[in-house]
């Protein structure tokens, strides 16, 4: 994300049906993004803000719970900050929801699936 020219990039995990859905669609769209595998390349907190930035959501609206350990790292508890999800997310990616994907003209965390569509067809963000 970021720099003069800003491609199309796919934050991806390749054991994820979803993530592969994903990158298939866009290839099929004729795109051929930037693949990162956040798992084995982390974003750091910085990257996180940023995503969030441009996601138009918070720390919460990211996090992954499901087979994660999410519980054990008490990050259900309701006061924690943003700050402090970010942290937990950055040392332990596999907490971030995926995929999640950047466009010149905004980004998308294709929950469901199927919202990489609106992304291709040049629609909106997560914004609300």
């Amino acid at each position: 994300m970021g720099g003069a020219e800003m491609v199309w990039v796919i934050w991806h995990k390749p054991t994820c049906s979803t993530s592969r859905w994903v990158l298939a669609a866009l290839r099929d769209a004729g795109i051929e993004p930037e693949v990162r595998d956040y798992i084995a390349a982390p974003p750091t907190m910085a990257e996180l803000r940023d995503a969030l930035a441009v996601l138009g959501i918070d720390a919460r609206g990211l996090i992954r719970r499901k087979g994660t350990p999410f519980a054990e790292l008490g990050l259900g508890a309701p006061d924690l900050s943003d700050d402090a999800l970010i942290a937990a997310m950055a040392a332990h990616p596999i907490l971030i929801e995926r995929p999640v994907v950047f466009a010149p003209h905004g980004a998308v965390l294709c929950r469901p699936k199927e919202r990489v569509h609106d992304l291709i067809a040049g629609g909106a963000t997560d914004r609300p």
